[in-house]
């Protein structure tokens, strides 16, 4: 007999879009979307609404944006819902009295092949750190962050060239069919969780942050190409450019990798009318695309045609 689903959807940005979709599309029930409350963006401080939110008006969705979990007319609101299924999508940590109040449960859909690359930003390290693949798995929550029992996972190929802009998307869509097919287990009674392993030498995907996105010229060629590969588009790989007198710093995307002997001094640049290269151990990183401040992105040709390098300019 197939369990009767009233689901509470909870998410934010536009990576729980597609499932929301998803489950909207294959008509499941969600009496109720739980999304970040609206915050003021851009000059204007106009108030700006959550992925989640925008598409979940356009389908007339019960809406809930608490700023506080524990409060308790949330969760007395959460309570009147009557939900026995609550889904998590690129949300925040939930309070016990939050993930423990549904009778089937409530379960998490993470970017990564857990137990690998809990954390903040699965998607960004396994490019970082040089993965070739990595995957979508859904979970049941617990106390802690993504340690709980996984139900299922879906595995995906990394491409040699794979930024983390087209990996999420990806994995955006990869992730909604498992959480369609999670949905249909528990719906079936034929969910079956099982408990992570430990394992002390898990990678782990720490939070994001100037310090960690800034471009180290001394690494190894392929380990600074996989790191702006892995921060392109966002939040994006930086370091300083030396040019004459000044010192900016300055943003790099798009990029393509040259091994190659040369006797250029590490963080020097080579450039023509249409190529940036910065010399690095065993080779060079070709700039494609780049980001001066206060300027918009760029290709290179159209950088080089209005600012000038000196023959001494290097990235530091």
């Amino acid at each position: 007999m197939k369990n009767k689903l009233r689901i509470v959807f909870m998410g934010t940005p536009d990576f729980a879009v597609e499932t929301l979709k998803t489950l909207i599309e294959s008509d499941y029930n969600i009496v109720g979307v739980i999304t970040a409350p609206d915050k003021p963006a851009g000059r204007g401080r106009k108030l700006n609404e959550s992925a989640v939110k925008k598409y979940a008006l356009t389908q007339k969705l019960n809406i809930l944006q608490p700023t506080n979990l524990k409060n308790d007319a949330f969760l007395e609101e959460l309570q009147s819902l009557n939900a026995n299924l609550q889904i998590i999508v690129a949300f925040r940590m939930l309070p016990e009295a939050v993930w423990k109040m549904p009778k089937y449960g409530t379960f998490n859909l993470h970017a990564s092949l857990l137990p690998n690359y809990r954390g903040a930003a699965p998607i960004h390290w396994a490019i970082i750190n040089g993965e070739t693949k990595t995957g979508a798995t859904t979970f049941f929550i617990d106390e802690k962050i993504d340690t709980g029992a996984i139900i299922d996972s879906r595995e995906i190929d990394i491409e040699t060239n794979e930024t983390v802009g087209s990996l999420h998307d990806k994995l955006m869509v990869l992730g909604s069919h498992l959480v369609l097919d999670t949905v249909s287990l528990i719906e079936n009674n034929e969910a079956k969780a099982t408990v992570q392993p430990k394992n002390e030498n898990i990678k782990t995907a720490y939070k994001l942050n100037k310090d960690n996105c800034k471009i180290d010229w001394n690494e190894p060629l392929h380990h600074i190409y996989n790191k702006i590969r892995g921060l392109n588009p966002f939040p994006s790989a930086w370091c300083y450019l030396n040019n004459k007198d000044e010192t900016l710093s300055i943003k790099i995307f798009d990029i393509e990798k040259e091994e190659v002997c040369h006797s250029h001094s590490i963080g020097q640049l080579v450039f023509d009318k249409n190529d940036i290269k910065v010399a690095v151990k065993e080779g060079y990183i070709n700039i494609k695309t780049i980001q001066l401040p206060g300027k918009r992105k760029m290709d290179t040709k159209s950088l080089l045609n209005g600012y000038n390098f000196n023959s001494d300019a290097k990235m530091l």
